[in-house]
């Protein structure tokens, strides 16, 4: 797939999420699993303005912390607990098709950088599209947003 890599400038989202680790075999199930933890919470404490599903990469050993978008911050329940999104300057592509390709949007953004005088300088992000049942039958219209920090790293691009 080919993936339009773009350098935007973020302001910070409020989030809920929970805290995990996992191996990168173990993401296609924890990461589901966490969302529904955390919209567990979101709806029983009645929570406005909850948005997409996140799922946030502290580094490359998967530290995550996974749950939604909110509209402000809040107190936290039990393991959901109040986080957010880096604020900064992040490369960015759009996904579409099965989560299990999302690697290649990670690949095409990493290699856009180190061709473009970026380093990447924190965390990497996925923000998942709201479900349609469409999805089910043609999953190449499933749209994940995928994100990095970074820094231009002062070399000229080639």
């Amino acid at each position: 797939m080919e993936y339009d890599v773009r350098i935007e400038q973020l302001t910070s989202i409020p989030l809920a999420v929970v805290r995990r680790r996992a191996t990168l075999q173990e993401l296609p199930k924890v990461i589901p699993a966490a969302c529904g933890t955390v919209w567990d919470v979101v709806r029983a404490q009645k929570i406005a303005g909850a948005g997409r599903h996140i799922a946030l990469y502290w580094d490359d050993v998967f530290n995550l912390e996974v749950g939604v978008e909110l509209a402000a911050p809040f107190d936290g329940h039990s393991e959901v607990v109040s986080s957010a999104t880096p604020a900064g300057v992040v490369a960015t592509a759009v996904h579409f098709g099965p989560n299990a390709r999302l690697s290649e949007a990670h690949q095409a953004i990493r290699q856009w950088c180190a061709h473009h005088a970026y380093t990447l300088v924190g965390p990497a992000w996925e923000i998942y599209g709201h479900w349609q049942q469409e999805w089910c039958d043609d999953p190449a219209k499933i749209r994940t947003d995928v994100f990095y920090l970074v820094k231009p790293d002062g070399r000229s691009a080639d």
